[in-house]
């Protein structure tokens, strides 16, 4: 790359595959007149997208940022940007953004911003690291970070974002991190959404396909409406929260999604619960979002497939629209349960890609490596 002109700043967003480069690239398109509009004095920046997996084998801060600055080095870029969808952890806290004043780089984690408004979040805080790097350096950091707004603005007043301690060996100067109940929850549902839940309904196929079939020969079935009818809603309830439970617990434990350390320091603990909390929720949004289109399903099954008069005949009931409700919700129960065993066709390499980011499945693939190795 060609050095930058007068007057001109080379700023690179320097993204991990899938969701940050996607991210970076709708950023690229904004941030050269907003930054130069915020940053006065006549400076102009020319905005890189550069995809590459740079938090690939490490999830310590400290690695991360000395390859940043490594790359920005060699490839004698001004600023560098790296975004990444992994949650990261520095002296046990979460951490939400590294600055570098002296070399010119910033590492963002994009869980700690939570899951609404990401895109919007992300920008703000791109911008207030660039604005800080690009700020006079003289007094090092402690100057620095007058130039940025207090406690990591970009994240919301009520934001739990506070500054956090940096080791003297790092390349970091300046640490913000995300701490107390609230932050836990901005990056619990920060890596949900970067696991996207909602692909776990196409990803399970065969899963579906065993769902699908049981529901549709359930709902012909007279023996299922006279369950159904005889069931109260609390029996109703019981039954869905039995399947939806027996259909996450097989993913997890067949496809093998149970995050283990073999660390027995506390922050790998903490790292354990959050993998594995964030392991649950998204795979208890993808089921519910399973069980909710079966019901809709077997409910436009039932509309055409059902008799009234042989169905008031069979289970002494009418055929209207509150039994119409009760059996489809009680068939979508028996089809999520057809499902969990139908799960166990798909390999776990494609429930691994349904359920997880793609920096997630690597980083599992690896630590799966270690573990055999």
């Amino acid at each position: 790359m060609e050095a930058s002109s007068p007057g001109v700043m080379v700023l690179v967003l320097l993204a991990d595959p899938d969701a940050p480069t996607d991210i970076a690239r709708r950023l690229a398109r904004v941030l050269p007149d907003r930054l130069a509009d915020k940053s006065g004095q006549g400076r102009r920046f020319d905005i890189e997208v550069v995809s590459r997996p740079f938090s690939a084998g490490a999830e310590d801060p400290a690695t991360l940022m000395r390859r940043i600055v490594e790359r920005r080095s060699a490839e004698n870029w001004d600023i560098v940007v790296a975004l990444t969808d992994l949650p990261l952890h520095s002296h046990r806290r979460r951490l939400v953004v590294d600055l570098s004043h002296e070399y010119g780089a910033a590492l963002l984690s994009l869980p700690s911003l939570g899951g609404w408004r990401l895109q919007v979040k992300v920008r703000r805080a791109v911008e207030e690291a660039v604005l800080s790097l690009t700020g006079p350096r003289g007094a090092g950091a402690e100057q620095a970070s007058r130039s940025l707004p207090p406690l990591g603005h970009f994240a919301g007043r009520l934001a739990p974002i506070h500054p956090g301690p940096v080791d003297e060996e790092e390349f970091a100067d300046q640490r913000y991190v995300a701490r107390g109940p609230r932050g836990y929850l901005r990056v619990l549902v920060g890596m949900v959404r970067a696991n996207r839940p909602w692909r776990l309904v196409p990803g399970l196929s065969k899963s579906l396909a065993a769902a699908l079939a049981t529901g549709a020969v359930a709902t012909v079935d007279s023996t299922v409406w006279s369950l159904a009818t005889s069931l109260s809603t609390p029996r109703l309830v019981v039954a869905t929260v039995g399947s939806v439970g027996l259909m996450i617990g097989w993913l997890i434990v067949d496809a093998n999604l149970w995050h283990r350390t073999a660390e027995g320091s506390p922050e790998a603990r903490q790292r354990a619960v959050l993998y594995n909390t964030s392991t649950v929720v998204t795979v208890s949004i993808g089921v519910l979002v399973c069980y909710v289109g079966l019901m809709v399903i077997n409910f436009v099954w039932a509309l055409f497939m059902l008799n009234d008069q042989v169905f008031a005949s069979m289970t002494q009931n009418p055929l209207n629209a509150t039994n119409y409700c009760t059996l489809s919700w009680f068939v979508a129960s028996i089809a999520t349960v057809g499902g969990a065993l139908g799960s166990g066709l798909e390999s776990d390499e494609a429930i691994r890609a349904a359920a997880y980011s793609k920096r997630e499945q690597e980083r599992r693939h690896m630590l799966q490596g270690e573990h055999d190795g």
